[in-house]
Order: structure tokens, then C-alpha cells, then sequence
């Protein structure tokens, strides 16, 4: 299995449709996220969707038969969590993961923060630093990670959410 990150040719926003939950993630903020699988270009590809609380719900009331008995298991994880984060996990034979049937969700790509706080750019009368800097890449002293921080993430925004109608 790929990211999905990775399946894209640039950082635009995009549609994926065939998608499955495989696991709802709740930390001590209002955001949750989700864990899901999609068919993109013809492979199966695995991507994180960060969002609200609020949209949470609207994407489980379109899973199909597997709605309520989901919002069940949300519930009753928060009313009963005591560790975060908390993790509902639909990937096993008992509990397989969710079809989102017949819907289409449109995405967008998320990058890392640049620093702690905000800006490194501009000095503390809100104008630009001129500062150079060496780019050039030593593969023996220096990790390239270190250089890939303008790299999205495989974790997405959803931006909107769309039901196929069939005649």
C-alpha cells in the first residue's frame, strides 16, 4: 500500500472516491482524525484526513448500514476514554473497515509548520531578514530530511464532501 501523498502530481486540491475508514483517532483537542484507504490510480493507497469534530459526523452518518453501530463506538470511546489518544480501529476481521458508499471527498494537502513561532523570516519590525543560506547537500554530515520541511504531508484537510447520485 502507497501514501497517497505521494500518488500526486502536484499539491492542488483533488477528489478521491472508494474510501474506507480504518481507524477515528481522538486527542484532547476538538480535532479528530481519520485514518482511511483509497483506490488512486488504480492501487490502494492509505492517507490521514485531519478535520472538526462537526465533519466527523457527517462522514460517519454516510457510511451506509454501519452508521449508527459507528456513532456508537464514538460515543461510548469518549464517554469512557482515560488515555489520549484514543483510537477506534476498523481494520480486523471482527471490526473491518467502513465504506464510504457512493461518496466523493475533495482534498487538500497540508504542510508542516515552518517554525515555533510563525515567521522566521521577518525581524521584529515585520520586515524581511536578507539572510543567505548554503543549500547545498554534504550526504555525509547533513540529513536530508532536515531539507524536505516544504514537503506536504500525508495528511490531508477536507474541503468538501459530495454524494453520487445514481438514476
Amino acid at each position: 500500500m502507497r501514501r497517497l501523498i505521494d500518488a500526486l502530481a502536484d499539491d492542488t486540491d483533488f477528489f478521491i472516491e472508494q474510501v474506507q475508514i480504518t481507524a477515528i483517532v481522538f486527542d484532547t483537542s476538538d480535532d479528530v482524525t481519520i485514518w482511511a484507504t483509497t483506490f488512486f490510480d488504480q492501487e490502494l493507497h492509505f492517507f490521514h484526513l485531519g478535520l472538526p469534530f462537526q465533519q466527523l459526523d457527517l462522514l460517519i452518518r454516510l457510511a451506509g448500514p454501519r452508521a449508527e453501530a459507528i456513532q456508537e463506538d464514538v460515543a461510548d470511546a469518549l464517554a469512557t476514554v482515560t488515555e489520549w489518544p484514543c483510537l477506534l480501529e476498523y481494520s480486523s476481521e471482527e471490526s473491518q473497515p467502513v465504506p464510504l458508499p457512493n461518496v466523493a471527498l475533495k482534498l487538500s494537502c497540508t504542510y508542516p509548520a515552518d517554525g515555533p513561532f510563525g515567521d522566521e523570516d521577518e525581524n521584529e519590525d515585520g520586515e524581511e531578514d536578507d539572510e543567505t543560506f548554503d543549500i547545498s547537500l554534504n550526504a555525509e554530515t547533513e540529513d536530508p530530511e532536515e531539507y524536505e520541511s516544504d514537503q506536504p504531508h500525508n495528511i490531508f484537510y477536507l474541503e468538501g464532501v459530495f454524494l453520487r447520485i445514481e438514476p
